[in-house]
């Protein structure tokens, strides 16, 4: 799925909730802390990354391209 972000970009946390992809910002905590997600392939334990355009981010068979 393609979300469209502004300039400025949005935050790992925020991303999992407005892809639907978790339900709680304590739920996005605890799945980013367990492990479970990819940014650009890559494991990220931060929920205050800043995302922008162009990065992808996938947490199981999901996968969100930021636009």
């Amino acid at each position: 799925m393609e979300i469209e972000v502004g300039p400025d970009g949005i935050r790992l946390g925020q991303l999992l909730k407005l892809a639907d992809l978790v339900e709680t910002g304590g739920d996005a905590k605890e799945t980013i802390a367990a492990g479970l997600v990819r940014v650009n392939g890559e494991v990220e334990l931060r929920r205050g990354r800043q995302l922008r355009p162009g990065d992808t981010v996938t947490l199981g068979r999901h996968r969100c391209r930021l636009r």
